[in-house]
């Protein structure tokens, strides 16, 4: 048995009617590579058997306290069916990138069961008039619950199901699988000894808080921090449906780079934060609801140590980065998100990167939960204003990748959607017939977006004017 952290069970606390906290995406793969030129069905259930031991993931399920009086464990699943878990589903007709982006909404939209593994896995046939895809291609959707790994695990287990060659290897013979049945007297026993530490722990956190908030303060009276004040309600603010949108645009890494490199120390994620802005401006104006000030993203990151890169679960700081929406010069633009970046990861660094790990890890779970259903109940009042988006940034493989001799040619990632915030967006790198690419996803509300082609419109122009103002 293994105790959730605070992050992990904050995300099952989250979770709330209609807002599924799993992240995923959808993998895109050309079978002509396979020996035969063609991948079976039981060929995926077949190499996904074989690789269950390397990642504890695939079989372990929720034992909850009683009560509720503790966070909940991981536990082996004594009735594990991998069929289950992996299906075999066709893109309705005519097959198109719409009818893909649509049916991965609807998957995604549907919470994972909590009496199971936490993820599921569809393997998605008849996509015949995708443009830009080799003909016979197949689809994979993944979703995994956010409580059981973030996106740079995620990355982590993706690398389990693929392999460097057409040729699938074999990882050997696994090691005799363990069930532990989960006892109720001792989840009960470990929750009251939790209850006692819990106020020593809250001392703690309070006492290594001071000199962070003292860091703060001296940081913004030097200017180098710069507290987002002036947050303002969009469209993506307010009650959050059931029913989800999605979808992406994909960059030339090149291309990109070269935006980044004609502004003097600007990076990769600058850069794709002013395509992320210049979209939402561009869709924001159409509707004639761009906010004067400027929007205002949460950007998770990574803390973990270099000791911890092989840890499971949730490892996320939280940094808020100005937009800069209200610049209407894309180059402008650029050099002022770059400025707005160095202040929010000054304000990082001076809080501490792992407070937000930290503070989950002392907060008892029944007050996380009636923290998020408070938020989701706050509707579009300007104080709940946290963000207005949230951009995440999740590297991939820099080499190709092939899945039973497939070879991965696109993807795209699903991301959870917060109260109060219904537009995620995921910065995906990768390597795909041997060329550095950068897709920008999103996921969102479907009554906040009900146009997720004009959007991906936006961000297209967004990345056409920003190139054309920066490298000409």
């Amino acid at each position: 048995m293994e105790q959730l952290s605070g992050q992990d069970a904050m995300f099952l606390h989250a979770e709330i009617d209609g807002l599924p906290q799993h992240i995923g995406g959808v993998s895109i793969y050309d079978q002509s590579t396979a020996p035969d030129g063609k991948v079976r069905f039981k060929q995926i259930l077949s190499m996904l058997e074989r690789r269950l031991h390397l990642s504890p993931i695939f079989r372990r399920k929720l034992a909850f306290v009683p009560g509720n009086l503790g966070r909940p464990y991981w536990v082996e699943d004594p009735d594990f069916d991998l069929e289950y878990h992996v299906r075999h589903i066709a893109l309705p007709k005519p097959g198109d990138w719409r009818q893909l982006c649509i049916l991965a909404a609807r998957i995604h939209a549907v919470p994972l069961r909590r009496d199971k593994p936490m993820w599921e896995m569809y393997v998605i046939e008849g996509l015949n008039n995708v443009e830009g895809y080799p003909p016979g291609c197949f689809a994979l959707l993944l979703k995994v619950h956010h409580c059981a790994m973030d996106g740079a695990t995620g990355t982590q287990f993706m690398n389990i199901v693929h392999d460097l060659t057409p040729e699938t290897t074999d990882p050997g013979n696994p090691p005799p699988w363990i069930v532990e049945r989960p006892s109720k007297a001792r989840m009960l026993g470990r929750a009251y000894l939790d209850a006692w530490r819990k106020p020593g722990q809250a001392l703690d956190f309070i006492r290594h808080s001071v000199p962070a908030i003292k860091r703060v303060r001296a940081g913004r009276k030097a200017g180098n921090i710069r507290f987002l004040e002036d947050k303002q309600a969009t469209r993506f603010q307010g009650k959050i449906s059931r029913h989800r949108v999605v979808g992406a645009r994909k960059f030339d890494f090149e291309a990109v780079r070269a935006i980044k490199n004609s502004c003097p120390g600007a990076t990769i994620n600058d850069a794709m934060l002013t395509i992320v802005s210049g979209a939402m401006r561009k869709y924001l104006m159409d509707k004639d609801e761009l906010p004067e000030e400027s929007l205002v993203t949460g950007c998770p990151i990574d803390v973990r140590s270099a000791e911890e890169r092989a840890a499971g679960g949730n490892m996320v700081g939280f940094m808020n980065v100005g937009l800069r929406s209200d610049i209407e010069d894309p180059a402008e633009r650029l050099a002022a998100i770059h400025e707005e970046s160095l202040s929010a990861k000054a304000y990082a660094e001076a809080l501490g990167p792992r407070f937000a790990v930290d503070l989950t890890d002392v907060l008892p779970g029944n007050v996380l939960s009636l923290a998020v259903r408070t938020a989701a109940a706050t509707g579009l009042s300007e104080a709940s204003v946290m963000f207005n988006t949230i951009v995440t940034n999740v590297p991939g493989a820099p080499y190709q990748l092939y899945m039973c001799g497939a070879a991965l040619v696109d993807s795209i990632s699903l991301g959870p959607l917060l109260p109060n915030v219904g537009l995620f967006q995921i910065v995906y790198s990768s390597v795909q017939d041997k060329k550095g690419t950068i897709t920008l996803s999103f996921t969102a509300c479907r009554d906040m977006m009900p146009d997720p082609e004009f959007y991906t419109r936006c961000l297209q122009q967004s990345f056409d004017e920003l190139y054309a103002a920066t490298v000409g």
